[in-house]
């Protein structure tokens, strides 16, 4: 169980805007840490980083220049978390050429070169998904580059030694993301519950736990997470 002393007196850098990165921003901030969040649009980081009380700073990691100009205002972070995404959903014929080098930019190819940017004091915690272990039709890009965003993980935490390099992979989580199924939310939910071997859905609590205990548990590294109630066998 992490105290408030764990985080005391560190620095977080949290990338993201959704609900998960908004509630590991504000667990950081509780658990003593100096918390500074940051997205691509400047008008929904600002206002996400209120909601969580911390910094708000514009990165967008398709962008090499901004990623270094990020690095140069920060110099030092002790912990970095990647929550970034741009999901390139549908048919394989559909699929175009700039929509997955988007999917790879968020999560695999500006993770990358935010590490190699960014001095990073302790840990860096990136974010994969269930859909790698358990890939499903339309589901290409996000499979592809929610799976090698978990080997990316293992060959920063040899590169960066000792700094400790993590992915989280969740599954079905009621983050907001799925507020576009509107009435029908309640019920995929549901569904999903019925199927996990939790037999429930996840909580942005779930996840901002287990981001917290990637960057505390000091011999933790070169690890994915698996915090999706069993949804990747279900």
């Amino acid at each position: 169980m992490t105290t408030s002393a764990e985080l005391t007196g560190h620095s977080v850098l949290v990338v993201g805007t959704g609900g998960i990165a908004r509630r590991t921003a504000q667990s950081a901030r509780d658990a003593g840490a100096d918390v500074v969040l940051a997205g691509r649009d400047p008008g929904r980081t600002a206002s996400a980083a209120a909601a969580a009380g911390a910094r708000p700073e514009t990165v967008d990691l398709s962008d090499e220049g901004s990623i270094a100009a990020l690095a140069g205002r920060l110099g030092r972070v002790d912990h970095v978390v990647n929550l970034a995404a741009a999901p390139a959903n549908g048919p394989l014929r559909d699929l175009g050429h700039a929509a997955l080098v988007r999917a790879f930019d968020a999560k695999v190819f500006g993770p990358a070169l935010l590490a190699g940017r960014l001095d990073i004091g302790r840990s860096l915690t990136l974010f994969s998904g269930f859909i790698a272990w358990r890939p499903a039709a339309e589901r290409v890009a996000m499979a592809t580059a929610n799976g090698a965003t978990a080997f990316l993980a293992q060959a920063l935490a040899v590169e960066l030694a000792p700094v400790r390099v993590n992915a989280i992979s969740p599954g079905v989580v009621d983050s907001g993301s799925w507020d576009g199924l509107g009435a029908a939310k309640e019920g995929f939910l549901a569904a999903t519950a019925e199927r996990n071997p939790a037999r429930r859905s996840g909580t942005v609590d779930d996840l901002a736990q287990a981001a917290l205990f990637a960057m505390t548990n000091p011999f933790l590294t070169a690890t994915t997470l698996h915090v999706d109630g069993g949804g990747r066998f279900a």
